[in-house]
Order: C-alpha cells, then structure tokens, then sequence
C-alpha cells in the first residue's frame, strides 16, 4: 500500500501559479454582483454622502459603471414608488440600504428592511414603494446595463376583479 497522498505526489497546487486563475477585476457571474452589491452596502462612505431627498419624485444617481454594468443610489420618501415595471434585457441585484421598501409582484407583496437583497432576472415584473413615513435607500446593479424600463399596467387583485365582477351585473 502506498503511503503517499496525492498531495505528495502532484505537489502543492498553490505552487503551481500557471493553475490558479487570476481575480477578476469586474463581476460576471450573479454572485459576484451580488457581492458587488453587499461591498458597496457595507461601505457607507461610498454612498451615504451623496444621498438626497426629492418630495417630487425619487432621487437617483448612477454610483459606478463596469464593463456591461451599471449600479445606481435611489433614495425614496414616504408614500414614493416606481410604478409596475420591468427592465428590460437587463438582470439585477438590489439591496436595501436603509429604511424599508415593499416589493410588489403577482405573486405577492414582501417588505425588505435594510440588508435585504433581492436578484432578478429579466421580465422579472414588480413594482417597489415606500409605505412607510421613513425614507429609504437602495442600491441597484444591472447587468447590461439599465437601456429600458418597460411601464406595465396596475396589477389588478383577485379582490378587486371579484369586486368589479359583481358590481357589472345587472338585472332585467
């Protein structure tokens, strides 16, 4: 029986510089912008700075682009939303920085507190609002970049259609 591993045979890898692959300068995998997301989050002095408050309309500043990538700041006040919508061919990464945001999809709505983060892939429809009375701040990465984001019309509930339903019934 042989006693040598093979660790002792082929050598430390670690040695072998030619085998390890070289870091990558800029993210390209859904991980690694999710990793983007979560270093730019964790370091305030990159962005707490620049944030600003608009009671018109949301406020929102291009934070850093990449090769095919862009990460915007956005900051919401009280009762501001960006409407149902998609974005595109684009894919993304957003992270809530501060205060809380609701995410409303068709299969749902979920309120994501600072820290949470959320991936998406493109046609990914939703719709996002401040429903608290705190302003919020959120990070966004997409991949390609952000070229169109396609208005959809409101979500209609099942409440609302049974309600609309009935109260289109007339009697003879």
């Amino acid at each position: 029986m042989n006693s040598d591993s093979d660790l002792q045979i082929a050598g430390d890898i670690l040695e072998v510089p030619h085998l390890l692959q070289a870091p990558r300068e800029h993210p390209a995998t859904v991980a690694e912008f999710a990793g983007l997301a979560r270093s730019i989050a964790d370091d305030r002095s990159e962005w707490e700075h620049l944030v600003r408050y608009d009671a018109t309309t949301r406020w929102y500043h291009r934070l850093r682009t990449g090769p095919g990538y862009e990460v915007w700041l956005l900051s919401w006040v009280a009762g501001q939303g960006s409407g149902r919508h998609d974005h595109g061919p684009s894919s993304g990464v957003w992270t809530v920085l501060e205060g809380t945001l609701s995410e409303h999809t068709e299969h749902g709505t979920r309120a994501l507190r600072a820290g949470t983060q959320r991936v998406f892939a493109p046609g990914h429809v939703h719709e996002v609002v401040n429903d608290t009375l705190e302003p919020a701040v959120s990070l966004h990465v997409y991949y390609p970049g952000l070229t169109e984001m396609p208005m959809h019309a409101p979500q209609c509930s099942a409440a609302a259609s049974r309600d609309a339903d009935a109260g289109a019934v007339t009697t003879a």
